[in-house]
């Protein structure tokens, strides 16, 4: 375990929220997947004395948190559909400031999902970067090979190379969100956009859950509001153009089982939504936020 600082204003003057909960010895791959439901386990989780931002500290060290992504797999094929409709969504609100549909990339990128939504939306190149092996053997063998089995990091692209970059509940993940951010700048052309969507810890589900929250998760290491995420990305050089609570697009039956509610409740719940055929899709705005930035 290694301790860390604020991402933002990179000090260690914290207040610790929640105490860490779970045994080091019983960390695997499967804890470390792409999933929809939590497990309710969690490092400890601090807030900054200065700016306020969220993180856990200490975490696994950084080798040991990518060697487990590497061998993590997603498990959420059944709720690509709603995914897809969330996720694009939001990619083509990307027209209101970028026009061009050049080249676009995806900061863990999975099974390549969305890489096909926005092939279908127009993008007439599209790469994504994944560290699960067994997410990226997923994906259509036309986008397969457009995926990077690693992790973002300098060298793996040209300066300059995309018109957008687009990252979906991954910065929550990332141990060094500050090498990412700087990266994504880099890696745009000039007047190039980036697409940023993950949990809101300032939002009312956040708020009224508190501890049960499926955000506070072991695989989050940091965890940001609106006003931390225009911070992140304007201290990189980034003009943050819009950033606001976001929707997602589910089955009711998933909603439910995400709730903190008794598992006798939940069972009797789904068991009626299945027999009167309600499991229908649901927008809401449960907890997370989306951040469109221009550099």
């Amino acid at each position: 375990m290694v301790q860390q600082n604020c991402a933002l204003c990179e000090r260690s003057d914290f207040t610790v929220v929640y105490q860490e909960n779970f045994d080091l010895q019983l960390l695997d791959e499967k804890i470390f997947s792409a999933r929809r439901l939590p497990d309710r386990i969690h490092y400890r989780i601090v807030r900054c004395n200065r700016c306020g931002l969220i993180y856990s500290n200490p975490i696994l060290e950084v080798e040991k948190i990518n060697a487990l992504y590497r061998k993590s797999f997603v498990s959420y094929d059944a709720h690509v559909e709603n995914l897809v409709r969330t996720y694009g969504h939001y990619l083509r609100q990307v027209a209101r400031y970028h026009a061009e549909k050049g080249r676009l990339l995806e900061i863990g990128c999975g099974s390549g999902f969305f890489l096909a939504e926005a092939r279908r939306q127009g993008y007439v190149e599209v790469y994504g970067v994944e560290p699960g092996e067994k997410s990226v053997e997923k994906a259509p063998a036309e986008i397969r090979a457009r995926i990077l089995v690693d992790v973002i990091r300098p060298g793996l692209f040209p300066d300059g190379y995309f018109d957008v970059i687009c990252c979906f509940q991954t910065l929550d993940h990332l141990p060094d969100p500050n090498a990412v951010v700087a990266s994504c700048h880099k890696l745009l052309k000039p007047n190039g956009v980036v697409l940023f969507f993950n949990h809101n810890v300032g939002a009312w589900s956040a708020k009224l859950l508190g501890r049960a929250s499926p955000i506070i998760d072991i695989e989050h290491t940091y965890l940001y509001d609106t006003r931390t995420m225009r911070a992140m990305f304007e201290k990189h050089g980034f003009t943050v153009r819009e950033v606001k609570s976001a929707f997602n697009i589910h089955n009711l039956s998933h909603w439910v089982r995400l709730f903190p509610m008794p598992n006798k409740v939940k069972l009797a719940i789904l068991r009626v939504l299945e027999k009167m055929g309600l499991d229908v899709r649901v927008k809401m705005f449960a907890g997370n936020l989306v951040l469109y930035g221009q550099k």
